[in-house]
């Protein structure tokens, strides 16, 4: 965690406040974000199934991230109280699955039109 009295603080707060897309790319940099975001379109919509899915990441960095992606209206959480243990599933919010949408047209443009040196 950065301290808040950083420059890089102070550079990164200025950037976001600048242009929403720096905050976009801000949150996207986060390491396992955009796979969980993924794990979900296709349809893994309980914690186990997407830990099952993205078999390195640790409970901690899944949860941080669905708090992430839930906190930015990305994804939506459903606890159904009527089960127990409760049953919480995840899905795609309207924003989540357009973003998605546009991560994939990226991904496609990334594999196949930049020379990543290897």
């Amino acid at each position: 965690m950065r301290k808040l009295s950083s420059t890089n603080y102070y550079n990164q707060t200025y950037l976001e406040e600048k242009c929403a897309l720096n905050e976009l790319l801000h949150l996207l940099s986060k390491r396992w974000l955009t796979d969980v975001l993924f794990s979900i379109e296709e349809g893994n919509t309980r914690f186990s199934s997407i830990k099952e899915d993205l078999k390195h990441i640790s409970d901690n960095i899944l949860a941080d991230r669905l708090k992430h992606l839930e906190h930015y209206k990305l994804i939506r959480r459903r606890n159904n109280i009527h089960e127990v243990p409760q049953r919480v599933e995840y899905s795609l919010t309207e924003s989540g699955t357009k973003l998605s949408d546009m991560l994939d047209q990226l991904c496609k443009f990334a594999e196949g039109e930049i020379d990543f040196p290897e």
